[in-house]
């Protein structure tokens, strides 16, 4: 089982930062989590990891993760499963795994991730720490292996919602932090409370009961038929690649890609409206809401190997929740809220509308993490 799949051999002070082996590093063995590129060496290092580092971070290793991003459990057949350091024999989420149990496990107090459906929410959730995916396009992905073009989104990671802002001002140049007075302030929108597990469901309402200004929403779930979309743009990435090198993939990730290459142009443009579609009822549902305040997952970290084949069992559990918010680009908080079912944490997720970072995350703050535990 390994957090780390390589680490520099000395390391300058500074705040100790975990990379997700999906960015390049100049002279580190960058894999992607895939035997294919084991002993890859990139010349550049990735935008967001160089400007962490000229902001102070130091980067202490790359970490695991689900091959090649594609996956929610981060259960990789090359390089072994992530561990859980908070929940033992359970799964540290994907695709961001290793970078949520670094974190966990104390080995770094900063971490880079990608999110595409759930990627940096997902193992935040697992391992009771924090995540951000900003809205699509906020940070640079230049040096980033892709997933899915128009889904992707690289992330901060951290114990506190503070040091996920702190990493957002230099990830993001113009990003300016927003401070509340009080959680009046915002409107906030509850919604799929009822879906999640009882323990679940218990601790993200304790959360929302700290919005004075609260009210239940009926929020759509999306309609599965959009990741068409999402498919056709995996395959799209590893047409080439998986020609010839099939065999060389992990067995759910090869499952998988059989069936993105299978999709038909008609299913990709039924899709696409669904997606469009599906952006205009989350508007209207949200006419006089700022924020969203719902569970990350419907249930606790699942036990390793539940997922069957991979995380083949799981995934659609795992998303539910958090695949919304990537169909349509929004930015949104993974928190730890408690403990839950079995004693692993629970996780509201905060959303908001594209390019209100800095009010998610204030109000993140104004939770105050350490106090739901």
């Amino acid at each position: 089982m390994t957090i780390f799949l390589a680490q520099p051999d000395s390391a300058s002070p500074g705040v100790r930062l975990a990379v997700k082996d999906l960015f390049d590093t100049a002279g580190l063995e960058t894999t992607y989590g895939s035997a294919i590129f084991a002993g890859h060496m990139p010349e550049r290092t990735a935008e967001a990891v160089l400007r962490l580092e000229r902001a102070g971070y130091t980067n202490v290793g790359k970490t695991n993760l689900h091959e090649f991003a594609y996956g929610t459990t981060s259960e990789n057949p090359h390089y072994g499963a992530v561990p859980n350091p908070v929940a033992p024999g359970r799964v540290a989420g994907g695709s961001s795994g290793g970078s949520a149990a670094a974190l966990a496990a104390g080995l770094a107090e900063a971490a880079l991730g990608t999110d595409s459906a759930g990627s940096i929410r997902i193992p935040a959730a697992c391992c009771g720490v924090v995540g951000l995916k900003p809205t699509h396009g906020l940070v640079s992905l230049d040096g980033c292996w892709p997933l899915a073009p128009s889904f992707d989104c690289a992330g901060p990671m951290g114990t506190t919602v503070e040091a996920c802002e702190q990493m957002l001002r230099h990830l993001a140049p113009g990003f300016e932090a927003r401070q509340l007075e009080s959680l009046e302030e915002v409107a906030a929108g509850v919604a799929w409370v009822e879906l999640a597990d009882p323990l679940v469901s218990a601790r993200v309402t304790e959360v929302a009961a700290r919005f004075p200004r609260r009210c239940s929403i009926e929020l759509p779930l999306v309609d599965p038929a959009t990741y068409a979309v999402f498919m056709r743009e995996a395959a799209d990435v590893h047409r080439e690649l998986f020609t010839g090198n099939a065999d060389l993939y992990g067995e759910d990730v090869r499952i998988k890609l059989e069936r993105c290459l299978a999709v038909r142009d008609t299913e990709v443009e039924r899709a696409s409206r669904l997606r469009s579609e599906y952006r205009e009822q989350v508007e209207e549902a949200l006419a006089d809401i700022d924020l969203v305040v719902t569970p990350t997952l419907p249930c606790v970290a699942p036990r390793l190997g539940e997922g069957g084949i991979g995380d083949l069992n799981v995934r659609e559990s795992l998303i539910r929740f958090t695949y919304p918010f990537s169909v349509i680009g929004w930015p949104a908080l993974a928190i730890p809220c408690g403990p839950a079912e079995t004693g692993a944490p629970a996780s509201v997720q905060v959303a908001a509308r594209p390019g209100h970072e800095a009010l998610i995350l204030a109000a993140g703050r104004r939770l105050k993490v350490s106090e739901l535990h």
